[in-house]
């Protein structure tokens, strides 16, 4: 019985001592942030666009997910020994909601900013956090478009070229699919489709794990909109009747959303620590490099470009008014 409590105590107090390595940046002071050892810290910026996700799921659901996935790798990276994991709070800012796939630029739970918007946040904050002496930074912004995507790409590439660090939004790396995505029935892929990829039965089962008290319970008799590519996609978001989801969100479950986080996590979490270790991630196709070669993607993209030039113009017209510089 002793050896157990012994052994109890331990375990917790090697849990401490982890979670103690995990620092979030908004509770500390200057001489505390200066104090830690920058070539063994890694800064991880999750983000969260707010973008509607149907009737039965939270406008704020990638937000969630990202803020479940940067706890779990600062958990991994605090495991090794003398490495610190540095959390930024969410920065709730993202472009080309799942909306723009029909046409559709204003939708109520979208509020998007503009591609350069998106960019040149993340590029001032590699600046300040380069010029601090910051070499290691994970940005953790999943959300499925290629021009956001391409944004957070490019603010990477920048801290890479300026600051000889690392600055990488790790969903923005194409994965391979997991065995829980693959095993899925061939009756559960007629309903779903094999271009589920916005609210549909893996979002909403993501988010009946995390958070099911902000779900609509309608979401259990929801039609499906069953899409197997992108044009099919495009084609039922276009549609008057279309609700804001590319699937069958009555098929999820909690257990299969818990499953599909975790899978996503050591996905993640492996890849990040390979980045620790040396692996270089311009080996890894990203997710902004593929999309964009598909013709139906692409025009989607060129619409959501011209609509956004658009509001630059209004904006830039209203300040030319007001002597604004």
């Amino acid at each position: 019985m002793k050896r157990l409590q012994v052994a109890a105590i331990l375990m917790f107090l090697s849990a401490a001592t982890a979670s103690a390595q995990i620092y979030r940046v908004a509770e500390m002071n200057v001489e505390q942030i200066r104090a830690l050892d920058k070539q063994k810290t890694v800064v991880l910026l999750p983000g969260g666009i707010l973008e509607q996700h149907g009737p039965y799921l939270p406008s704020g659901s990638d937000t969630l997910m990202n803020a479940w996935w940067t706890q779990a790798l600062a958990e991994a990276i605090v495991s090794r020994p003398d490495w610190k994991a540095l959390i930024f709070p969410t920065v709730p800012l993202g472009t080309s909601g799942a909306n723009v796939l029909g046409g559709k630029y204003n939708f109520p739970g979208s509020y998007t900013v503009r591609p350069e918007t998106e960019r040149a946040v993340f590029m001032d904050l590699a600046s300040d956090i380069g010029e601090q002496g910051f070499r290691w930074i994970f940005v953790f912004h999943a959300h499925g478009s290629p021009l956001h995507n391409l944004m957070l790409d490019e603010a990477g590439d920048y801290f890479r070229d300026v600051y000889k660090g690392k600055m990488i939004n790790l969903p923005g790396l194409l994965r391979k699919p997991t065995q829980i995505e693959t095993s899925r029935s061939a009756e559960l892929m007629k309903e779903e489709g094999a271009f589920e990829v916005h609210a549909g039965m893996s979002e909403t089962s993501r988010i009946l794990f995390l958070r099911p008290d902000l779900i609509s319970m309608s979401y259990l008799t929801a039609k499906p909109f069953t899409a197997n590519n992108p044009y099919e996609a495009i084609q039922l978001a276009k549609s008057d009747n279309w609700l804001g989801y590319i699937g069958s969100p009555r098929l999820a479950t909690a257990a299969y959303g818990a499953q599909k986080m975790r899978n996503d996590a050591n996905e993640f979490n492996r890849l990040a620590l390979a980045i620790l270790d040396g692996l270089d991630e311009r080996t890894i196709p990203r997710v902004s490099d593929v999309a964009f070669k598909n013709k139906d993607v692409a025009n989607v993209e060129a619409g959501t470009s011209r609509h956004y030039a658009q509001i630059k113009r209004k904006q830039d017209e209203w300040m030319k008014k007001k002597g604004i510089q």
